[in-house]
């Protein structure tokens, strides 16, 4: 978000994915009124909490009414809100928001969103070319569905980065043959 690429981040399952991104300066929480596990006070607070990294973060609770576990979680943050205050002008301090180093933000993506295909070892070099790709392919999208099924959404983001690559590098082929990757 810092670096102009996007300006928009829909996230899924952020409670239990985890989510930290300083830029992030809204939080819209869909069906908060929703009572269960992802709308408990704890889950409300935390998942508001992503927009505290930033000093204009905004949190949206869209519900048709006031649940328990929303008003406690409200009271929860202003409650932190005026002690955060109070330290901040006791101890003189001008907020701001964190600004963590984009190279290691993309270090760490890079370290820990890959996925490993096995692929059986064959000495031919046709093994991904014409048919064979589209084969492999559709099965890449079938254990990513499965995943998805699953609810194993880390695991099918995984595969589905995987087909979007396998999908560039057979475009530049067929743009170029004779290119090098």
């Amino acid at each position: 978000m810092r670096t102009g690429v996007f300006d928009v981040l829909v996230g899924i399952n952020l409670l239990r994915e985890g989510l930290d991104i300083p830029e992030c300066s809204l939080v819209a929480i869909l069906d908060a009124d929703k009572e269960g596990f992802l709308r408990s006070e704890t889950s409300l607070i935390q998942t508001m909490g992503r927009a505290a990294r930033n000093v204009d973060g905004k949190v949206i609770l869209y519900a048709d009414k006031i649940t328990g576990s929303m008003e406690r979680a409200l009271n929860e943050t202003k409650r932190r809100r005026k002690k955060q205050k109070e330290y901040n002008k006791k101890n003189n301090i001008t907020p701001s928001s964190i600004k963590n180093n984009i190279k290691d933000i993309l270090s760490s993506i890079y370290e820990k969103d890959h996925v490993q295909i096995d692929a059986p070892d064959h000495t031919d070099n046709d093994l991904f070319i014409g048919n064979n790709l589209e084969k492999h392919l559709k099965s890449l999208e079938d254990k990513m569905l499965k995943a998805a099924e699953d609810l194993n959404f880390e695991e099918a983001a995984k595969i589905r980065d995987e087909i979007n690559r396998l999908n560039e590098t057979s475009l530049i082929l067929s743009k170029n043959p004779m290119a090098k990757l």
